[in-house]
């Protein structure tokens, strides 16, 4: 039998998984991984010592693999990509029931009913970025260069819209361009809203706001940004990005910085 009070961290995709693991283990602490088949790297077997293979639909082999390795706090890190939802994943019978208890399958509720289930078998879920802290911006301006007046009027009404976006719980990205919404977030992510963005304003510069949700439940979905983030906006036209201060994960944040100061994108944290 497993000793008991041990960490345990169901990985999505992405570097948060990794930035989780490593965080941790300087804190003298080895977690379980609970990797998911159809979106965790292979890379995660080099990272941590114990690691367990489910599909997305697993739930029940979820809650059996926690109890039996003595897990009894839990992360959730890294993106599961929301079309998954719809896709031909086949859950199991915890899944299933799970599914049809929800009156929506937005995220927030999905994995606000995963987390339900997991606590009420003992497996209390941590915010993912317990470890993190240094990782979360404070308010203010993150690059040498600030907003221009145009793209602080442009990231101001930017901000409205996210946060309004953020109550109805669809998304959490808004692009704006020359006071107009151009592209608002649903499914498809940041990236793929930032290139459609650019597809409809035939060149004019764009500003990227991408917020917390007003009641963001930090146990999962937390916004994320990385220098990918700013190789997009720099392929897509887009001079300035607002994003928030003390509830945004900053991977690798020298790069990202260094990535947006060659691009000429100013970056600013706000409350």
């Amino acid at each position: 039998m497993a000793s008991s009070n041990r960490y345990g961290l169901i990985a999505g995709n992405g570097r948060f998984p990794f930035l989780v693991l490593e965080a941790a283990r300087s804190q003298g602490i080895e977690m379980v991984v609970a990797a998911i088949k159809e979106e965790t790297s292979p890379d995660i077997e080099q990272h941590a010592t114990t690691v367990h293979w489910l599909s997305l639909g697993q739930l029940g082999k979820l809650i059996k693999t926690f109890k039996a390795e003595g897990v009894t706090q839990a992360i959730m890190a890294g993106q599961v990509k929301h079309k998954q939802i719809f896709s031909g994943i086949l859950p199991d019978l915890k899944m299933m029931q799970l599914l049809a208890s929800l009156a929506t399958r937005n995220t927030d509720s999905l994995i606000g009913a995963v987390a339900r289930v997991l606590e009420g078998e003992g497996i209390r879920l941590m915010d993912s970025v317990a470890f993190l802290g240094p990782l979360l911006p404070m308010p203010g301006t993150l690059t040498r260069r600030g907003p221009t007046p145009e793209e602080q009027n442009d990231l101001d009404y930017g901000y409205r819209l996210a946060r309004e976006l953020g109550r109805l719980d669809v998304g959490q990205t808004v692009v704006v361009s020359a006071g107009a919404c151009v592209a608002l977030e649903a499914m498809e992510g940041t990236d793929a809203v930032i290139l459609r963005a650019a597809g409809l304003v035939d060149g004019r510069p764009l500003r990227v706001v991408k917020l917390a949700k007003p009641k963001q439940d930090l146990r999962f979905d937390v916004p994320v940004i990385g220098a990918p983030t700013i190789e997009t906006m720099k392929k897509a036209g887009a001079t300035a990005l607002a994003i928030e201060a003390r509830k945004t994960l900053m991977i690798d944040r020298e790069d990202l910085l260094s990535a947006a100061e060659t691009a000429g994108i100013a970056i600013v944290a706000v409350e």
